[in-house]
């Protein structure tokens, strides 16, 4: 029965501990992002574990012929609302969509990773070593948590700590940073041209060229 004042954990390990493709795609995971590297493997159970749960309610409600009033009706909205605000679904979705979210959906809502993809940090793990030094917060509370679910509402008031020597602007962390990204956007727009128009120049100079030694 266990001791009532502690709580037993929630995050549920892998049935069978030592399937390769399992093995492989955590891997792959904890690489991309930027997890743990002793360790790692227990922060992707954790976020299944979460997302078990979530499909289990779904699937309860879908489950019952009449979910449209009543307990479970309230149950559905505050499933779909508990969800939207923690940026898994979007806004009007229905209880099926909840099926479709995915363990790396529940990854990319960590505050680790929301601070890379604010453009925060230059990766993953930089991410990770702001937050766990202090340098990262929301609003005025500072966050050292990097496994932190952040919601919807939270995301434009993630920054730099004042006191965190990256909140200046002149910074050369900064500079460098908006640097590579100016760097990042430039070879996006490279590869958005279109090839075709470019041969095509390509040939009408050539073409031009052979004349010019004929003549």
């Amino acid at each position: 029965m266990g001791e009532p004042k502690f709580s037993r954990p929630k995050t549920q390990t892998p049935t069978h501990p030592w399937k390769q493709a399992r093995i492989d795609e955590e891997h792959a995971l904890k690489e991309k992002y930027g997890l743990k590297k002793v360790g790692g493997m227990r922060e992707i159970w954790r976020e299944k574990s979460a997302l078990r749960r979530h499909r289990n309610q779904a699937m309860k409600l879908i489950g019952r012929v009449d979910s449209s009033e009543g307990h479970y009706a309230n149950e559905k909205e505050q499933l779909l609302g508990s969800l939207y605000k923690k940026g898994l679904l979007q806004e009007g979705a229905d209880v099926g969509d909840v099926l479709e979210i995915n363990v790396e959906h529940m990854l990319s809502r960590r505050l680790q990773s929301v601070v890379y993809y604010r453009g925060l940090a230059p990766s993953m793990r930089a991410a990770r070593n702001l937050i766990v030094h202090g340098h990262i917060c929301i609003g005025e509370q500072r966050m050292t948590v990097p496994g932190y679910h952040v919601l919807k509402e939270e995301e434009e008031q993630l920054r730099y700590s004042q006191n965190s020597p990256f909140s200046d602007p002149e910074h050369s962390f900064r500079k460098e940073l908006e640097l590579r990204r100016v760097s990042e956007d430039n070879e996006v727009q490279v590869a958005d041209e279109d090839p075709t128009e470019v041969s095509q120049e390509q040939v009408q100079d050539g073409e031009s060229s052979e004349e010019k030694g004929d003549e």
